[in-house]
């Protein structure tokens, strides 16, 4: 069955937070601000003009990212993670590839995200796709980040 990427839809906000939830506590732990994004993502992302877009297989949502807006041109990247059962399938790749096909159809001239050297894959998948590390300020938005990567549009 062909992968979709919906839109934001409210019947899956428990979904989005889980499929969260369950990828930090994975590798990291649910930080404070984490929780003030996945416990009202409709408030904390959408209303302050952000997007979050999920992933659909075969009849399931599997996989999530949302962008969060810093400006008018430029949003964070964020909230992505797949069901463990559906790693492996290029879904996480696909997000991506969406995401920025998204942020170039909205003119946007950078996506930024923060992310773990400790996440071997995610890095590959951003390199591959044109982001490239730039240095981190110094009150990060999270704990676990050691890494920030920017692609301009």
């Amino acid at each position: 069955m062909p992968l979709k990427i919906i839109a934001f839809n409210p019947l899956y906000i428990n979904r989005f937070r889980d499929l969260n939830v369950a990828w930090l506590q994975k590798y990291f732990y649910v930080e404070p601000k984490d929780t003030l994004l996945l416990e009202n993502c409709k408030k904390s992302i959408i209303d302050q003009g952000g997007y979050i877009y999920l992933a659909e297989y075969d009849g399931q949502v599997v996989g999530c990212f949302s962008f969060i807006r810093l400006n008018e041109t430029t949003y964070e990247l964020g909230k992505m993670a797949v069901d463990p059962e559906y790693q492996g399938l290029n879904i996480g790749q696909r997000l991506l590839e969406f995401a920025i096909e998204f942020a170039h159809s909205k003119k946007w001239k950078k996506i930024v995200l923060y992310s773990s050297t400790k996440l071997d894959a995610a890095m590959h998948i951003y390199r591959k796709f044109g982001f490239k590390g730039v240095a981190l300020e110094k009150d990060l938005p999270y704990v676990r980040s050691d890494v920030k990567m920017e692609l301009i549009l």
